[in-house]
């Protein structure tokens, strides 16, 4: 018979990892009604007497983003309704040579990626401040988990280009440099002074990029 602390303890995790990801679906399916008005965690479903193929496909993808950007780093979202309240986004990634998916956290969901060209670093930071990083070919595979800062580089000489599916509808998006530095209202600067043990002339400096 298990012990009494294995049972919690594995209830304990089923239940964690319950809440981390979106509900389940109580139907087949909810294609997302973007004309509707009801406000709700999700979009409303369309009158399923009314679904078609087209609900559940997604083109465009093919078609390279625009990365003249100063980060040089573009992202495409997969516009599917089909995917309304089934926890689930893709991504195409494009970057331009050096260019840099810039330090962020998606609060939401956990991350894999897939290089479809060029040669991508990755990286995310653990609780530990302990950074776990590599070098991705066409074909590799990488997973950034739920709530890590993490990033990607293109450390080739050509455009690369990759593919991000998250385990949200929503995973959110939150850029570490402007989080801290675009807020509105603004941190207050003695507080980034200390936290980043520089002076005041840094912070207005870094301020005035975002």
């Amino acid at each position: 018979m298990a012990s009494p602390i294995l049972f919690f303890g594995l209830l304990a995790f089923i239940f964690i990892a319950a809440l981390a990801s979106d509900p389940s679906p109580l139907q087949d399916f909810c294609i997302a009604d973007t004309n509707s008005q009801v406000l709700l965690n999700g979009l409303a479903c369309k009158d399923p007497t009314l679904v078609e193929a087209n609900d559940f496909s997604s083109s465009g993808l093919h078609i390279a983003g625009n990365t003249s950007n100063p980060a040089g780093f573009s992202v495409t979202s997969a516009q599917i309704p089909g995917l309304n309240t089934l926890g689930i986004s893709l991504f195409r990634f494009d970057y331009a040579p050096w260019g840099v998916n810039s330090p962020h956290i998606h609060h939401r969901a956990t991350e894999i990626l897939t290089v479809l060209e060029g040669s991508l670093e990755v990286g995310f930071v653990t609780s530990t401040n302990h950074l776990i990083t590599k070098v991705l070919q066409k074909g590799d595979v990488f997973v950034f988990p739920l709530g890590l800062i993490h990033y990607q580089r293109n450390v080739g000489k050509k455009s690369a280009t990759a593919i991000a599916a998250a385990s949200s509808q929503n995973p959110g998006f939150i850029p570490i440099a402007g989080a801290v530095f675009g807020s509105k209202p603004q941190i207050p600067s003695d507080v980034l002074v200390k936290a980043f043990q520089v002076d005041n002339n840094v912070v207005n400096y870094i301020r005035s990029k975002f």
